[in-house]
């Protein structure tokens, strides 16, 4: 799908509400580091404003873009932050939470709170506007259901507190979805650089935790960190890797 079609994708799903967030992840396959996830906060002004027109082409899918292009679309994101005409925000689980929840549950954590910087679970539950019998403090208390509509990449999620609509491969279809994916990519790797100060010789800020060779050798000659998911490693480390994890392990 064309760049620009991202933008009316988005145009379409913005029809009966106010807001979109897309919802995005990085790091759900690698072998070691977080799972991050980013939601951004999209309007129908935005989208068909000035700056979308012309900038909406450069948005994709984090992985189709360079880390200079990633770079500087995140300085653009925090310049139309700043003048609110998006929010975005991020969370991330870390590998203790990995090993206790599983892979699956700590995305899910760490979406809920990327979320949750933007609303709480509780404004998307539907509440009656107090009647003119209702007591001045709970009228002054009321907050109305929000208008929004949560577009998650990849498939539903189960038990999740976001009503959400899940659109596969959403990440190169919705550009609130990609715009998601380009924070949670360029956080996560932020974080892996840093932990190549943290553990040399295992080539972090390269591979950004994911399985490659280069990757694979370090481990093999200078054993784990506490960084490395376990479980993941487990199958590395045994000369056994999961067929349900090879698509993850040289992901983005």
């Amino acid at each position: 799908m064309k760049r620009r079609q991202l933008r009316g994708f988005d145009l379409k799903h913005i029809e009966t509400v106010t807001n979109l967030i897309g919802v995005d992840e990085a790091g759900r396959g690698a072998l070691a580091g977080p799972v991050v996830a980013g939601a951004v906060l999209v309007t129908r002004d935005f989208l068909e404003s000035r700056w979308a027109d012309a900038n909406a082409r450069r948005i994709n899918d984090s992985k189709q873009l360079t880390p200079a292009e990633r770079d500087a679309l995140w300085l653009d994101f925090e310049a139309l932050a700043a003048e609110g005409k998006i929010h975005a925000n991020f969370g991330s689980a870390d590998v203790t939470e990995i090993a206790q929840f599983n892979i699956l549950g700590a995305t899910k954590l760490a979406m809920r709170r990327a979320l949750g910087g933007i609303y709480p679970p509780s404004a998307f539950e539907r509440k009656i506007e107090p009647d003119l019998f209702a007591a001045p403090e709970e009228v002054a208390n009321f907050q109305p259901t929000v208008s929004a509509r949560v577009l998650i990449d990849g498939l539903a999620l189960r038990n999740f507190p976001y009503p959400h609509t899940a659109i596969v491969n959403g990440d190169g279809r919705s550009l609130c979805i990609a715009m998601a994916s380009i924070i949670a990519k360029v956080t996560r790797d932020r974080l892996m650089n840093d932990l190549d100060v943290h553990f040399p010789g295992y080539g972090f800020a390269g591979h950004k935790g994911y399985g490659t060779e280069e990757h694979r050798e370090a481990v093999l000659r200078l054993g784990r960190t506490p960084q490395h998911r376990e479980m993941f490693l487990r199958n590395l480390l045994a000369g056994r890797t999961d067929p349900a994890q090879m698509d993850f392990l040289s992901g983005g």
